[in-house]
């Protein structure tokens, strides 16, 4: 089912579209869709976006919402120790606390200009803890592309293989997937599902084998931790002989709906390979600066062809959900550690936050900004909210450079509210608060 919303408009803005942006433009959209972007005509009802930039939502391609009520866990420890930190809160973890985690950080991301995000749960036996997540998106109304968590190789260390008090059947998995897909489908068409896979240490080849045929037959996305640090090429090359992305590759487990979460390690020959099969990658720079895990060679990715969509990861890693942050630190890092000034400048990195990996993810281009048919998932940005920011020379750079959550005003989801002045529209925030105070 897709939302049925009524005809609506933000009006007399100033859009960011074609790569441009254009003052007193009216954005049309029916049924959540934009169906029209003009020269503001006076009388023309509908959202006030005078004074207002507008554009597009951004697509965080990597969180984990249940970590909300993580955060700081193993400040200063290196992935693997900081992954058995986190797998105890996760063991731990109650679907009411998880319905917490996730409408939180879904409210957090929305505040940061986010309007669609790609949730990665870690596996988990309990339905219940993936029902809670739901229930919190639909709750929110954010758009998400829901990962249901899936593995079948079992190891307490995690090195190769996953906690063995996370792991459920491979079947009951895909049966559950299936099952918060037909949920997803009686909605108003946000949410869809999609599989996360902890990284290549945690499915046999025979397990790849299942996960993709599942994915490609139902058109899902499947998300994978892929060479965060060494561990994944150290760890494959032990047991296979082969490197993370050639035991990828050997198990038939890269195609154009698989996005490839991190990639801090991978070689030219690696992005010549995922680019030849479609993979796009998510870029999580906060998160590898946290966790000391290094900076993926974006450039490079580029270069080589690859989709590159910006993510946050998941608040124990980034303890955030700020997109802006993530657009920020993304470029700087870039910069710093290639000594390049001119490295993703704010147009580019744009397009990586509002549309980089899209495609592998089954959501429409906005390369350039607002786009004529895409949803009408839109972020009005008033910059007269933050002193700071002032004076404006070039919104892009601004954005860039200056920009924080409080510029943010107003968030629409297929075209309708879900953040108005900066606050939910669905969800009462002080009680909100006063739950996850009472943790």
């Amino acid at each position: 089912m897709t939302d049925q919303t009524s005809p609506g408009a933000v009006v007399d803005a100033t859009v960011y579209t074609g790569g441009a942006w254009i003052p007193h433009q009216d954005v049309l959209f029916t049924d959540g869709v934009v169906t029209a972007i003009r020269d503001h005509v006076p009388g023309t009802s509908g959202i006030d976006g005078s004074g207002a930039h507008v554009v597009p939502g951004f697509v965080n391609t990597h969180t984990h919402l249940q970590q909300t009520l993580m955060r700081g866990v193993g400040e200063g420890l290196p992935l693997l120790t900081w992954l058995l930190s986190v797998a105890e809160d996760t063991v731990a973890l109650t679907p009411e606390q998880a319905y917490l985690a996730a409408a939180s950080g879904a409210l957090e991301a929305l505040r940061s200009g986010t309007t669609t995000l790609v949730e990665h749960m870690w596996p988990s036996p309990s339905s219940e803890l993936h029902d809670a997540v739901m229930q919190a998106l639909e709750d929110v109304g954010i758009r998400a592309v829901f990962g249901r968590g899936v593995t079948d190789r079992v190891d307490a260390t995690r090195k190769w293989g996953s906690d063995p008090r996370l792991v459920q059947p491979l079947e009951e998995a895909l049966a559950h997937t299936d099952a918060l897909a037909a949920r997803a489908a009686k909605g108003d068409g946000r949410i869809t599902m999609a599989l996360a896979v902890p990284n290549p240490r945690c499915l046999t080849p025979e397990g790849m084998a299942v996960v993709r045929e599942f994915a490609e037959a139902r058109d899902m996305t499947v998300s994978i931790h892929l060479l965060e640090t060494t561990t994944d090429d150290d760890m494959c090359r032990a047991h296979t002989g082969l490197g993370a992305v050639d035991f990828l590759e050997a198990s038939g487990f890269l195609w154009d709906r698989l996005l490839a979460v991190h990639c801090v390690e991978l070689s030219p020959a690696g992005m010549a390979k995922l680019a030849a099969r479609g993979v796009a990658v998510s870029y999580n720079p906060v998160s590898n600066m946290r966790l000391g895990s290094g900076v993926a060679p974006v450039p490079a990715m580029l270069s080589a062809g690859l989709g590159v969509g910006l993510g946050v990861d998941g608040a124990a890693s980034n303890d955030t959900q700020d997109m802006l942050e993530s657009l920020r630190m993304g470029s700087y890092v870039q910069r710093a550690f290639h000594r390049r000034a001119d490295l993703l400048p704010a147009p580019e990195m744009l397009d990586l936050a509002f549309s980089g990996a899209n495609r592998a993810l089954g959501l429409p281009a906005s390369s350039g900004g607002v786009t004529l048919g895409a949803p009408a998932d839109l972020t009005l940005l008033r910059f007269s909210r933050d002193f700071a920011v002032l004076p404006v020379r070039d919104p892009s750079s601004s954005l860039l450079t200056t920009a924080t959550p409080r510029l943010v005003d107003t968030v629409l989801v297929a075209g309708t509210p879900v953040l108005a002045d900066g606050r939910s529209t669905r969800l009462d925030e002080t009680d909100l608060t006063t739950r996850l105070l009472a943790l």
